[in-house]
């Protein structure tokens, strides 16, 4: 069995800050981090190494620094990790990442057995390339997934709705994106971390992938983000406690709607 899990290197939201006069995030200074959600589905992958001796590698595309999440990933058991790095790739929107990643997985594996996402990216927020990479792929699609075994070439799955649990059954192979539901994320071990060290991270460009020129980077982003800025800072409200009339204070809220033209008077 080889499964492929697709990392991405993020800025620690807790800490991201908008320049007020270019409308761009500021990332000096900023620390990046293994985007929570694909740890989840890393720790899927090492699941089914540790009950399956199935072959874990790890994708990730991003800028050379990019390395670190890669070899996080091999310190907590994956065996070996690909970088996407290459200026032609920059500016990419959704369509244009999954795209390069297909590529990516095709040199892999053509026939990879499960390919794992997380949920989503917290910078991005779009929980789109998961999808995207499965259409590339002309694969099987599963998303939102909290649990998962798979018997020979046929797997079942739980998955995280709103409304309950969905439980789907299928065939391999599969793209699959998972929620935190799933798992708790294992430490790497200090031997993991330094074999990780020491590992030899291939980096790929565009022309290694055989990657077309307008499938990729800007070129190949039918979306493009103009500008980004923070939400207006809320102004304070009124507060009326109706613990001591309550009658005043109902009377209050229903002038102070007349006063805005929400009913009328």
């Amino acid at each position: 069995m080889h499964v492929i899990v697709c990392v991405k290197q993020v800025p620690d939201t807790t800490n991201v800050r908008i320049n007020p006069e270019t409308n761009t995030l500021m990332r000096e200074g900023v620390e990046s981090i293994m985007n929570p959600y694909d740890e989840y589905a890393l720790e899927q992958a090492l699941k089914l190494k540790d009950k399956h001796g199935a072959r874990v590698s790890v994708i990730s595309m991003g800028p050379p620094q990019a390395d670190v999440v890669l070899r996080e990933a091999l310190a907590r058991g994956a065996d070996d990790g690909v970088l996407l790095t290459d200026r032609a790739f920059a500016g990419a929107d959704t369509l244009a990442t999954s795209y390069a990643i297909a590529q990516a997985i095709k040199r892999i594996n053509p026939a990879p057995d499960i390919v794992f996402f997380g949920k989503q990216a917290i910078d991005g927020d779009t929980a789109q390339v998961g999808p995207g990479v499965s259409e590339l792929l002309n694969c099987a699609l599963v998303t939102y997934v909290q649990a998962l075994e798979v018997e020979g070439d046929t797997f079942t799955v739980e998955t995280h709705m709103d409304d309950g649990t969905d439980v789907i059954e299928g065939k391999l192979p599969v793209v699959m994106t998972v929620v935190k539901e799933a798992s708790t994320p294992r430490f790497a071990s200090l031997s993991g971390w330094m074999a990780a060290k020491k590992a030899e991270i291939p980096r790929w460009g565009a022309a290694d992938v055989k990657a077309v020129k307008e499938m990729i980077g800007l070129d190949g982003s039918p979306t493009k983000v103009v500008k980004i800025f923070a939400p207006p800072v809320k102004t304070g409200g009124v507060r009326m406690d109706g613990r001591g009339d309550p009658a005043a204070a109902v009377e209050a809220i229903v002038r102070a709607l007349q006063d805005k033209g929400v009913v009328k008077s």
